[in-house]
């Protein structure tokens, strides 16, 4: 460690020391002023012998228990390191280099499970409902909802999930060390818009390392720090994967899609299958999103595409209406498109065709097709089965009835001919 950054360190240490309670608020506000503070603690965090590491774990303890928003939102910016510190001082089996930093996390996980009256917290949370609008999704671009009995007795309830009451901690055991990890990560995601881009890059560097050691991903993300592997919980995976995200659609493209990466690897490895669905939603959606990788100073916020309220109605919705309309247009079609919508139907099948128009005659009242017989007397063209055919389908029977059509007026011809040959005008003989 540098001396310059030694003596930053010394001069924020006294400097509180000597603050009135008066004046703590105004020293909260002017702390974002001081860039070369927040170097200088990363680097005394990172050095487990320092002489520096307890009394600055100490300070930030104090700025905690001061229940200013600023204060302990500058201290939360450094969990991430503080986090890796211990797991790291854990793998080593070297604790007697970490009880400061023990201290300082158990204290701040003390402080958070109890309100102000020194209550246990109880938390919960809503789970969002289909039925009723989000910024992710609207209940009319899902569909329609069938109305059973279950869903009218739903309708409206939402349901709430509860976490707590949490026990207070005095050490860190094998059993308890990842509750209270999750816990203090789960503060750390509710403060996340307020987080520096260093923070977020420190958090980004803890997953990493905290899934890949001791794994062969180890080798290729060219990590050289210890090699032991870490135990890790479900929860706090997941608890991993929501600050991911956040850093991920505000500046921290590529270390954030490798921090997703390994806690996908390993959750993968361990089976788990909560961060799985997480981390992949989260994927998932990242594919052609314009995350905002240059424009780390601008709006720090997640980008979700929200669903137009205005209600819309498919074209192709079947009603009574479209029905009506539908047969209105068949019946208005000409021969030529029904003849070739029959083909179509058929599968390409050939269907003679019926020329209705070329049948002279008159039509009965029961449509038959009426031609005059030689007596006198009209006949149908064919015989109609029941009665009830309008035309008759049978293309055999309708060229029957050209044929003998047109012999009949033949053999008439050659009858007149043969009377006016002979002289005779008599009609006794025009027999056949």
């Amino acid at each position: 460690m540098l001396a310059m950054d030694q003596g930053v360190v010394e001069e924020w240490l006294s400097e509180f020391k000597t603050l009135p309670d008066s004046a703590i608020s105004s020293y909260a506000a002017s702390l974002k002023d001081k860039a070369a503070l927040v170097p200088a603690l990363y680097k005394v965090i990172r050095e487990n012998y320092s002489d520096l590491l307890e009394p600055v774990c100490h300070q930030l303890f104090e700025f905690y228990r001061s229940s200013q928003p600023q204060l302990q939102r500058f201290v939360l910016q450094f969990l991430p390191e503080l986090l890796w510190s211990l797991l790291s001082v854990s793998a080593a089996r070297d604790p007697h280099t970490s009880g400061c930093i023990e201290a300082l996390l158990l204290g701040i996980y003390n402080l958070e499970i109890v309100d102000k009256d020194g209550q246990s917290k109880i938390l919960s949370f809503t789970v969002p409902s289909l039925s009723k609008p989000s910024v992710y999704h609207e209940p009319s671009a899902i569909g329609s909802i069938a109305l059973t009995e279950g869903a009218l007795a739903n309708h409206g309830l939402s349901r709430v999930v509860y976490s707590g009451p949490h026990l207070q901690r005095e050490n860190f055991t094998a059993q308890n060390r990842f509750e209270v990890l999750t816990f203090l990560l789960l503060c750390y995601n509710a403060a996340l818009s307020y987080m520096t881009p260093t923070s977020l890059q420190s958090l980004c560097q803890l997953s990493s390392r905290v899934c890949i050691c001791g794994y062969p991903r180890q080798q290729m993300r060219r990590y050289k720090g210890i090699n032991t592997r870490m135990t890790v919980t479900s929860d706090f995976l997941v608890q991993l994967i929501t600050g991911i995200h956040y850093a991920l659609c505000n500046g921290e493209v590529e270390m954030g899609s490798k921090a997703l990466d390994d806690v996908l690897y390993r959750a993968q490895l361990e089976l788990f299958p909560e961060p799985l669905l997480v981390g992949n939603a989260i994927k998932s959606t990242l594919h052609g999103a314009a995350l905002k990788s240059n424009n780390k100073e601008g709006a720090r916020s997640i980008q979700v595409e929200i669903t137009p309220t205005s209600s819309r109605i498919s074209r192709n919705a079947v009603t009574s209406l479209s029905i009506r309309g539908h047969r209105w247009k068949r019946h208005a079609q000409s021969p030529d498109e029904v003849s070739g919508d029959s083909e179509a139907a058929l599968g390409g099948a050939a269907i003679p065709e019926i020329n209705v128009t070329g049948v002279s005659g008159e039509r009965m009242p029961n449509g038959d097709s009426m031609r005059p017989r030689p007596d006198g007397r009209a006949q149908p063209d064919c015989d109609t089965v029941g009665g009830a055919a309008e035309v008759s389908m049978d293309a055999r029977c309708h060229d029957s009835s050209t044929r003998g059509q047109e012999v009949r007026r033949q053999k008439s011809v050659r009858r007149m001919v043969e009377n006016e040959g002979s002289g005779s005008a008599s009609t006794g003989r025009s027999q056949y």
